[in-house]
């Protein structure tokens, strides 16, 4: 085999060739097979694949977790402001009491 130039696949390609998998009975050989690749190329997408939706995974658990520290911290400071408010509350009533 000669050296040729190197074939580069789109992304829609790999998706449509890792979806192969799902199917019964479907390995990285069959595949690899029906599409004239190598079983290497095909394992290589699909744990890209796996390792994408793992990472895009975890940013949504640190956006989650940036969300709810905010949140947290504005309920804080919203029942400060609340507690200041009912304090400020009593003593005007008090006061407007004894005039």
């Amino acid at each position: 085999m000669g050296q040729g130039t190197k074939r580069r696949f789109s992304d829609e390609y790999k998706d449509e060739a890792v979806a192969r998998l799902s199917c019964s009975g479907a390995n990285y050989r069959s595949v690899a097979d029906e599409l004239c690749l190598t079983p290497a190329q095909i394992k290589t997408w699909h744990l890209e694949r796996l390792a994408a939706g793992s990472s895009q995974a975890l940013a949504r658990q640190k956006a989650d977790a940036a969300e709810l520290s905010r949140l947290r911290r504005d309920l804080k400071e919203a029942r400060e402001e609340n507690d200041i408010l009912r304090k400020a509350s009593a003593f005007f009533a008090q006061w407007a009491g004894k005039t």
